[in-house]
């Protein structure tokens, strides 16, 4: 990666810990360089390993963070532990499943919908369903491709006066489903409350070494004959399309000492078939809520090729 591109991201990371320690933009980058370019580290997972590092330099948490804030569209959300302010409607609250939870529900504008939490430390004011509010320095986060908003202790709210009108983004694609990408599979996710986020190597980025908890999960690539659309089925559709349910895939890892057998077999069984699709379309992937199998066209042959090369 370009010395420019990294100094960004340094500087980035510097401005966020402007008010709570003393740290040069040279010392930032250099400690990203060193993951990204000799370890070949990906670039959200260095920026996460630094950032936790001067977090415990400062004896600070994530949330105590005050990051640069700029306004987005919930339908453009696309990317986690982002910064964001968004103006939008408390569509729904439910009820929390742990004390740690002031609040959490449903927000939605104009782009779609999506998932907040409200930590109860956090002491912030209470959010009324069917109120629209903005919100400034919201944290997205990500879990399943399902991207949410946490509200934290530098979370500001401000209710508005004008309805802001909801709609979610739903799309249906039909084609061959000609990649399974990595990620896919028998899978781990870290069991610390709150963040779910898959395990490389026993390894959370946020949490480090943990006791993993499995999942089921499938990040597919459906072809429509003019373009490729990026599909996550969860664990209930994986289940359902593969026919195989979690205890199963756990005991084929078992048996054969290796959880990549789950995903041979899951792709074998998928690869060049046809489907048609459906589910709300969360940035650049597609979180499927329902799926068919359909019948292919007559030439299938180039497709099929091209399936089994990937």
């Amino acid at each position: 990666m370009t010395t420019q591109k990294l100094n960004e991201h340094a500087e980035e990371i510097r401005e966020q810990f402007a008010e709570h320690l003393s740290v040069s933009v040279d010392d930032v980058e250099q400690r990203l360089d060193t993951l990204v370019n000799e370890y070949q580290v990906p670039l959200e997972e260095a920026r996460r390993s630094v950032t936790s590092h001067y977090l415990d330099r400062a004896g600070l948490e994530r949330d105590d963070l005050q990051g640069g804030s700029q306004s987005a569209a919930i339908g453009d959300i696309d990317t986690p532990e982002e910064w964001l302010t968004i103006e939008a409607t408390v569509v729904e609250l439910w009820d929390p499943q742990s004390d740690s939870i002031g609040q959490v529900g449903l927000l939605g504008d104009e782009t779609g919908t999506i998932k907040f939490t409200a930590w109860a430390k956090s002491d912030l004011p209470a959010l009324e369903e069917g109120e629209s509010y903005r919100l400034q320095n919201v944290v997205t986060d990500e879990y399943q491709g399902r991207f949410s908003v946490k509200l934290n202790r530098t979370t500001t709210i401000e209710q508005l006066n004008e309805e802001i009108t909801v709609s979610e983004r739903t799309e249906s694609v039909t084609g061959a489903l000609i990649d399974i990408q990595s990620g896919s599979g028998l899978i781990k996710r870290c069991p610390v409350e709150g963040c779910t986020r898959v395990l490389q190597n026993g390894r959370c980025s946020e949490h480090g070494d943990v006791d993993g908890e499995f999942d089921l999960r499938l990040k597919a690539v459906i072809d429509d004959g003019t373009t490729s659309h990026e599909v996550i089925f969860d664990r209930e559709s994986t289940e359902s399309i593969t026919g195989t349910d979690l205890e199963t895939a756990k005991n084929m890892a078992m048996d054969a000492l290796d959880t990549s057998v789950v995903l041979d077999e899951m792709s074998e069984e998928l690869l060049g078939r046809y489907y048609e699709v459906k589910g709300p379309a969360v940035g650049r992937y597609l979180l499927v809520e329902e799926f068919a199998a359909v019948d292919a066209p007559t030439d299938v042959d180039d497709l099929l090729i091209k399936a089994r090369s990937i």
